[in-house]
This record gives C-alpha cells, structure tokens and sequence, in this order.
C-alpha cells in the first residue's frame, strides 16, 4: 500500500474511524461497514504493518504543561548542510515537525516549550549553534486553535 490507488472504500472508513477513535473496537468497525471482524482485523494489521497509520495516544500538550509552541524557519549555508542540520533538529526533543522547504528558508520546524525561557533556550542557544544555520525566523504561536489529522474524504 504504497499510494492511495492501492486502497479501497474500506480501508479508507477504517482509517476515519480509528482517526476519530485509535481505540475503536473491531466489532464496532465491522457492524458499521458490513464487514467481518475478521476482515478487519487482516486490513488494520495490513495498515500498521505497511506505516499507513500509527495508532497512538494523542495528547493536549497544553493541558500537560507545554505553553509555548512556535515554528522556526531556518536558512542553511552552505547548502550541502541542509540534511545534517535537519538530522541534528530531529534529535531535539522539543520538535513536533520538521520539513524541508522552499523559498528563503531551507527548513521549517514547529517545537514545543514549557516555557518562554526554554522556548529562548532552544532557538537562541541551541538551534543557532548547529553548524550551517545561518539564519531563522521564529513566529511563536499564542493559540492553537484546531490540531487535526488530514480528512481522509479528501482523497475521494
């Protein structure tokens, strides 16, 4: 299952389901789709197996203590440095989202703080260190107002 041609109506309404709830039961997917648990069952393992979903807890990081989000744009230089300063971003903890970009920036980061402090912390002393960013820009987020995954309707 390596693109959406390979998936049918049915692994698409198991996917809604376990988005809405990563613990919905087998029995509850298959009343609902006229499927057999069985059925399933083979279609979830199927998907987690290939890393087309994850099931995982998902968590309000505000609620637990982290107060301070913010993406940061960063410019590499040289160029060539790109994937080694992503590969030293990806071992930060604080880092929700990390992507390689277009445009002025070579790398864009979302990270999430405790605090204002620690949020200074990671961008003034420890994202500036890494050899080759050269530049960043940093918009700290005050609200978040949804946090979603993708509708999956949308590829339909």
């Amino acid at each position: 299952m390596e693109n959406n041609n390979s998936f049918d109506e049915l692994d698409f309404t198991i996917m809604s389901h376990l988005q809405k709830d990563g613990r919905a039961s087998f029995t509850v997917i298959a009343k609902e789709t006229g499927a057999s648990i069985s059925t399933i069952r083979t279609r979830v393992t199927k998907l987690i197996e290939d890393k087309t979903i994850n099931i995982l807890g998902r968590v309000n990081p505000e609620k637990l203590g982290f107060n301070a989000y913010a993406t940061i744009k960063i410019a590499v230089r040289p160029a060539n440095k790109i994937d080694e300063v992503a590969n030293k971003l990806m071992e930060f903890r604080e880092v929700s989202f990390l992507a390689i970009t277009s445009g002025d920036f070579d790398l864009e980061v979302n990270v999430m703080c405790r605090d204002n402090n620690h949020l200074i912390d990671v961008i003034n002393k420890r994202i500036s260190s890494i050899e080759g960013v050269y530049n960043s820009s940093s918009i700290m987020y005050l609200r978040v107002l949804k946090f979603a995954q993708p509708d999956l309707n949308l590829l339909k």
